[in-house]
């Protein structure tokens, strides 16, 4: 009996001991719950995403302008050393007494009309040189002062890129544990890179309805951050790859599309297919594809899709 007591008494501290984690853990979120903080953080998401794309295309801009700018720099300067050799040369070979002789007709002419009509060719000749290397040279500080101020922008650019970018790596990382909270309750939805998309057949005509047949066959396909396609898309890259392929050149992000439709907003009320939407803060953009739908890219984790009206919550449209 005496060694019961110790045994039973050790097993009931063991038990008092040992914690219930199935009590104390925290409740596994629900699906619900998974997809509302996800929303959560793409509604943040969309617009730091947004000033990233808009700090992108403008270092691709401004890199684009400063190279276009420095090679226009080189060859016109290659021109300059080239006219200012030729006039070198030139002054040289007039000091040279061996060369004093080849202007024979000029220098030891007996007339003196003819004389002076030679001397007034030469200080021509001379002075169209010296204006024609002025104007280069006029042009080469021109465009060094182009190359310089692109310079200046091009570095703005590239720290405005950096700056974004390590912010963008945030919220990454916070999407990215969005994405595995996802797959673990099964609703991460990889999407197909090579998906044939689907057909449209709703009531859109002339260029909406390009744009529209565009868009309906990225269907889908993944979202990605920066997406402009084809295996992925954001929603201002799948939006302007649209109506680019109905002829219609947009900006790259959802800010600058809306600031690019000021003059072209319509109502709510008075939706037509090709019309742009825009919900979250402007920071997120569709197109509307008649008969109460909406085809977008929507966030994180999720397809191309096609999506009712009332499930979009539009906020704005623009008409292209």
């Amino acid at each position: 009996m005496r060694g019961r007591v110790p045994v039973a008494a050790g097993l009931a501290a063991v038990i008092l001991l040992t914690p219930v984690t199935g009590a104390q853990a925290d409740p596994k979120p629900t699906v619900a719950q998974a997809k509302a903080k996800l929303s959560k953080l793409n509604e943040q998401a969309d617009k730091l995403v947004d000033r990233y794309n808009a700090a992108n295309e403008k270092w691709k801009k401004s890199r684009q302008k400063y190279l276009a700018i420095n090679d226009d720099y080189k060859k016109q300067n290659t021109r300059v050393e080239a006219l200012r050799s030729g006039l070198v040369s030139m002054a040289v070979s007039s000091y040279q007494v061996g060369d004093m002789g080849s202007w024979g007709g000029v220098f030891y002419s007996s007339n003196p009309d003819a004389m002076l009509s030679g001397l007034a060719t030469l200080n021509h000749m001379s002075a169209e040189r010296a204006g024609r290397l002025r104007e280069y040279e006029g042009a080469i500080k021109d465009l060094k002062d182009r190359r310089d101020q692109s310079k200046v922008v091009y570095k703005e650019a590239t720290d405005v890129r950096g700056e974004l970018a390590g912010e963008k790596e945030k919220v990454d990382k916070l999407v990215r544990e969005q994405m595995k909270l996802l797959r673990s309750l099964g609703t991460f939805n990889p999407g197909n890179p090579n998906s044939a998309g689907v057909v449209y057949t709703g009531p859109a005509s002339g260029n909406a309805l390009s744009a529209l047949q565009f868009a309906y066959k990225q269907v889908g396909k993944p979202y990605r951050y920066g997406g402009t396609g084809p295996a992925s898309w954001d929603c201002s890259g799948l939006v302007q790859a649209a109506w680019a392929a109905a002829g219609v050149t947009l900006p790259r992000t959802s800010y600058e599309q809306w600031a690019w439709g000021a003059s072209r907003r319509v109502s709510l009320d008075e939706l037509q297919p090709g019309d742009l939407l825009w919900h979250a803060g402007y920071g997120h953009v569709g197109i509307y594809a008649g008969d109460g739908k909406v085809v977008h890219a929507p966030q994180t984790g999720d397809v191309v899709k096609i999506v009712s009206l009332a499930e979009y919550h539009a906020i704005g449209a623009v008409r292209p």
